[in-house]
């Protein structure tokens, strides 16, 4: 599970981006994006996140989801 940006949400202010002690978050095209191999779940992103835009889902849900497997 790592974190997940809600594109909708995300106004590209760049907090999350600082607050991420491991640098998983980055800025492209003046939106927050995840490395969910850098991330560790500790969820300082999600806290310092003014609009709510900053979730955590469990990839391999989703990829079973996906094919129907879920």
């Amino acid at each position: 599970m790592s974190a997940f940006i809600l594109e909708k949400l995300c106004r590209g202010c760049q907090r999350c981006v600082h607050a991420c002690p491991n640098q998983a978050i980055q800025m492209v095209a003046h939106m927050a994006v995840v490395d969910p191999e850098k991330c560790v779940e500790c969820e300082e992103c999600m806290e310092v996140c003014m609009q709510g835009a900053i979730t955590f889902r469990d990839d391999r849900e989703e990829k079973k989801e996906a094919l129907g497997h879920g």
